[in-house]
């Protein structure tokens, strides 16, 4: 055998129990006490969590936006994933008219075999039909492994935004073909219209960009798209979460028997809009911004009794002096915030306060999401899946700073935040790539997670 993780805890979404693991070729190959054999490299877990890598199933790496282009690239980006324990991303190429889905993706892909540092899968943003030909060619993407798409709701002064006709179109191909529609849900006129009334009465501070999108305008559309995805009879994937009343519509979806999952994110967990009164507060704008304490209870109340399926990041910042674009106008604020190395230390320090337990932890980074999208070889400790292995101290404390993450931004919404327990080790399919604060891997160590359909 090549690695094998002696005397730790392993965690899976069903349960935690003592057991040496056994990695052989890049797959783990046994699970249990005192293995025999000798491996080439033995590593003691003792008084240790092993868990399975997290999955970020939403980043934005080199993403232009804004009139600028996402702080962290392909390379920088998933260097900082796996030095968080995230051993796969899902990255979203957003296609634009005339553009096709593979030619994107393949783009991307190509970037990748050079410089990805964890594993890493596509959803294509899809905002042109190009006359239908889009339909035709997601049959071709799903045969190649791209098994998910994503519609904006949202951006239309961008051309990003996609119709309700449109949606319920992609929604009902994506459902023949085993794919799955992910859907970024805000009203754009309700946005339009109070933006410009807020610039015109001279209020532009970053207070405004939560005041022009605040609860209700993310939960009309919320509501719109289980509506229908309920009514076309079709699964639908929720992205960043942010709204008690949407979260609401989704749960009663749910318990009515709807196929919706529903992803949130770290920064809503944490944060509310209060951050945008801050001096700081265009460093925290994103899209859809924080909302109020009640908002940020009913997501950890619903991440608690499992209503929420997925917890990812939506990983897109920029640098403080673009963000400083818009200190007298919110509008020019590039939007997005850090993420993809935070989420799994911040979700397992919610564990070891005792909020949730190790196993939801797994089950919501990275169970949940490789069994949604389709990775089989992702998600858990088990034998005949990737090594994709974190190592979990939770004894060890840790304060988050700039200076300790791994990625090119310059400025991290999370700095100063104290965490109990932080990863020592990650494995990506057993090769140790980050090893107590360092990376250790080498760019182009991550491969290509080509995904299975769901069945029709």
């Amino acid at each position: 055998m090549d690695l094998l993780i002696k005397g730790g805890t392993v965690v899976t979404a069903a349960g935690s129990f003592p057991a040496d693991v056994a990695v052989t070729g890049g797959k783990i190959t046994a699970i249990g006490k005192d293995l025999p054999g000798t491996a080439e490299q033995t590593v003691d877990a003792a008084g240790k969590l092993v868990l399975p890598g997290a999955i970020d199933a939403h980043t934005h790496m080199q993403m232009p936006f804004g009139g600028t282009v996402s702080a962290d690239s392909y390379k920088s980006g998933t260097r900082a994933a796996v030095c968080g324990g995230v051993t796969t991303i899902f990255d979203y190429p957003v296609q634009h008219k005339g553009e096709t889905i593979l030619g994107l993706v393949n783009s991307k892909k190509e970037i990748c075999e050079t410089d990805a540092c964890s594993d890493y899968a596509f959803h294509c943003c899809i905002t042109d039909l190009n006359g239908g030909a889009i339909l035709d060619e997601m049959e071709k993407a799903v045969e190649e492994g791209i098994t998910s798409f994503k519609c904006f709701l949202v951006y239309k002064k961008e051309g990003m935004m996609v119709d309700d006709g449109m949606l319920a179109t992609l929604l009902l191909r994506a459902k023949e073909l085993g794919a799955m529609i992910n859907v970024h849900a805000e009203n754009p006129d309700l946005i339009d219209l109070r933006t410009a009334e807020y610039l015109k009465e001279g209020k532009t501070s970053a207070w405004y960009h939560y005041m022009s999108r605040p609860e209700f305008v993310e939960a009309e559309a919320d509501k719109r798209v289980v509506h229908w995805a309920s009514h076309l009879d079709t699964p639908v994937y929720l992205v960043h979460m942010a709204d008690k009343e949407g979260l609401e519509a989704c749960i009663h979806a749910k318990e009515e028997g709807h196929e919706v999952y529903v992803e949130t994110c770290p920064q809503y967990l944490e944060f509310t809009c209060d951050v945008y009164k801050r001096p700081d507060g265009r460093n925290f704008v994103c899209s859809p911004p924080m909302k109020g304490e009640e908002s940020r209870e009913a997501l950890w109340k619903a991440l608690k009794s499992g209503f929420i399926d997925t917890v990812a990041t939506d990983h897109c910042p920029f640098q403080s002096y673009e963000k400083d674009w818009g200190i007298h106008d919110f509008t020019k604020i590039p939007n997005g915030c850090a993420g993809v190395e935070n989420m799994y230390p911040y979700m397992l320090d919610a564990a070891n306060r005792g909020i949730l337990s190790f196993e939801r932890v797994v089950e919501v980074c990275s169970t949940n999401p490789a069994r949604i999208f389709g990775c089989t070889a992702k998600g858990a400790v088990e034998i005949g899946k990737d090594a994709d292995l974190v190592i979990y101290d939770p004894d060890k404390d840790f304060t988050i700073s700039v200076n300790n993450m791994h990625s090119d931004y310059d400025h991290t919404i999370w700095e100063g935040k104290k965490l109990h327990g932080y990863p020592v080790q990650t494995y990506l399919r057993g090769k140790l790539v980050y090893d107590n604060g360092e990376y250790v891997g080498t760019p182009g160590d991550g491969k290509f997670v080509k995904r299975e359909p769901r069945s029709v």
